[in-house]
């Protein structure tokens, strides 16, 4: 093999390379032991029996390799060759990804369903993106040009929202490029460049491939310091997440975690969008499937499609590939905020993910630690989550991605004191806490807004001020004492009733609820309220902070509560939300002087009252 070939045979070797390392020595559902392994490696991926069904090595103890399965293993049976391919368990990352449906292996499904029909036969593998489709290639650097690792040598324009940048591998050695192409078209595997470093002139292509256990490379993490803006007025305001952050969403059964994260995808001003199913029910899965493609891109008009990737693992779907199918998605968002691109990866659910954990640690003989799951869970949700970021990329020119990490997670029951719960608590900073009851009495986002948190509020607070409203913080906050000393103040009155309530505090409670209605409950079916802007959810909540300073004056100066009550511009307030878009917030201005009017008018009336 040619220096020159030397870096494209190391991308691609496996197929042709392969030979018979051992053989199966005992199956157990997807787990699989195989012996005369002694010169394979951990995570190496294999190939088992005469179908070579895709497996990876999990735990090696001897010459004995423990094998998972990535497949069916129905019909396997002891005896039968396993071939090795000397590589990790690898996406391939290239133009073609976006607009795709994966499974958790990144064999695209429309294409394993042209080959085996609606059902997925064994054995069957299609190239991840197309080796035959050819991309017009635009080069940024030109023959004499340093490269190093993660450098953008052109950009391919692969939807009308992503323009692709192709990169040199960020493990490349780089070099002095000595070939280059022209503007033209080609496919992934033609070279579109070729370096000379040491002597040795190396090829570069237009995609390359990645292990998905390992974290790809950066230069530098930045501080969380920009918000991830949702339109969803409970997240943005009161639980804000930034660019690079985690999240959690649990919830029990019914409290809408897949319709909120279907608008976090929909909206969040992200450039790339993945959306993983993992183990969830076909059905939900297949609503993904049809809604997506149907969706507009709220900035551009266009499908939004044309910057998401979905990655679908149901949970008829062979168990072992659900482990990996979080590893697929976040190394597939990995590669394009190497690009310079902000990208969401939610993962609905990673307790599904954890129970294909549970079942692999189970058919190893592993001990079982807390409700059965391996005693590695939180290491593992830790290695998830830490892949999250935002970061200044390899290579020039400079540019500044990030990955955002949104984990589903569904507690058996609603208790949020399961294991999966409890551990991925202690890696996210932002925890939206689906209530069942909240959820039952058609409040959504069903966001409990005593139990939930945010660690990013003071983080994201300069961006608000500098470009929305310099009052954000304290409106906020004054907000939020309004709800916490409703909560307290419920609990009397489920002992003694509202009347045993002075009337400051009733006006509490009724400022609390318009705050609940008028505020934290969104629909997502409503063409203005889907999504406010930050400038929307700014005046909305000024106004309903503004009306409690108002009411409670008025209520000092005599004005009976019964009279506040009664005021026309309250239904007007809550009613906002529906009724103002998000291009006409001087209407907020002449409602809030209506608000403001109507307040002197019973000043006035109350005052002269007490003339007579």
């Amino acid at each position: 093999m040619s220096d020159k070939d030397s870096w494209k045979k190391k991308e691609i070797r496996g197929v042709e390379n392969m030979a018979v390392k051992g053989k199966i020595v005992w199956i157990s559902g997807p787990a699989v032991k195989a012996s005369g392994m002694s010169e394979a490696k951990m995570y190496e991926t294999v190939e088992v029996g005469e179908d070579k069904l895709v497996g990876e090595i999990i735990r090696l103890t001897g010459d004995v390799a423990f094998v998972q399965v990535y497949e069916s293993t129905s019909g396997l049976r002891p005896g039968e060759p396993v071939y090795g391919t000397g590589r990790p368990l690898s996406v391939t990352l290239g133009p073609g990804m976006i607009g795709k449906i994966y499974d958790g292996l990144q064999r695209p499904l429309d294409e394993l369903a042209k080959k085996s029909g609606a059902f997925i036969s064994r054995g069957v593998t299609v190239p991840s993106i197309s080796k035959e489709q050819k991309w017009h290639f635009k080069p940024t650097v030109k023959k004499g040009d340093e490269v190093s690792a993660g450098a953008i040598l052109g950009t391919v324009k692969e939807t009308g929202l992503i323009e692709h940048r192709v990169m040199v591998p960020p493990e490349h050695p780089g070099g002095k490029i000595v070939e280059a192409v022209d503007e033209g078209d080609y496919t992934v595997e033609e070279v579109v460049a070729t370096v000379s470093k040491g002597g040795k002139k190396l090829d570069l292509t237009m995609y390359h491939q990645w292990p998905v256990r390992r974290g790809r490379p950066y230069a530098e993490r930045y501080d969380p310091e920009l918000p991830l803006m949702t339109g969803q007025r409970v997240i943005d305001t009161f639980f804000p997440i930034v660019k690079g952050g985690t999240a959690a969403i649990p919830g029990g059964f019914g409290t809408g975690k897949t319709v909120t994260l279907h608008q976090v995808a929909a909206w969040a001003d992200a450039k790339v969008v993945f959306h993983v199913g993992c183990g969830e029910r076909g059905n939900e899965m297949t609503e993904v499937l049809i809604k997506f493609p149907e969706l507009e891109d709220p900035a551009t008009g266009l499908p939004l499609m044309e910057r998401t990737v979905l990655v679908a693992n149901t949970s008829n779907m062979p168990v072992a590939a659900r482990e990996a199918s979080i590893y697929t998605g976040v190394t597939m968002a990995e590669y394009y905020r190497d690009m310079g691109y902000d990208v969401v990866l939610v993962a609905d659910s990673t307790s599904r993910w954890a129970e294909a954990l549970r079942e692999i640690s189970g058919r190893l003989e592993e001990m079982p630690a807390e409700e059965g799951y391996p005693s590695y869970l939180a290491s593992r949700l830790a290695e998830f989550y830490e892949r999250a970021g935002r970061m200044k990329s390899l290579g020039s020119p400079d540019r500044a991605g990030s990955v955002t990490l949104i984990g589903a997670v569904s507690p058996s029951g609603a208790d949020f004191t399961e294991p999966v719960t409890t551990h991925t608590s202690r890696f996210i900073k932002t925890f939206w806490a689906l209530d069942t009851k909240l959820a039952y009495s058609r409040h959504y986002p069903s966001i409990n807004w005593i139990t939930s948190y945010t660690g990013y509020a003071d983080a994201v607070s300069g961006w608000w001020a500098k470009n929305v409203d310099k009052d954000w913080s304290k409106l906020r906050l004054e907000a939020f004492e309004v709800l916490q000393r409703e909560d307290v103040l419920r609990e009397i009155v489920r002992l003694l009733g509202p009347e045993a309530l002075p009337s400051e505090e009733k006006l509490i409670l009724d400022v609390a609820r318009m705050v609940k209605e008028g505020f934290l409950q969104q629909s997502a079916f409503d063409k203005i309220d889907t999504y406010a802007s930050p400038q929307k959810q700014v005046m909305q909540l000024r106004m309903l902070v503004d009306f409690y300073h108002e009411a409670l004056a008025a209520l000092r100066s005599g004005v009976s509560l019964d009279d506040i009550r009664a005021m026309n511009v309250i239904t007007k307030i809550i009613r906002s939300k529906y009724e103002i878009p998000n291009n006409e917030m001087h209407r907020f201005d002449d409602l809030h002087k209506e608000m403001l009017e109507e307040f002197q008018s019973m000043r006035l009336k109350e005052a002269e009252a007490v003339v007579e």
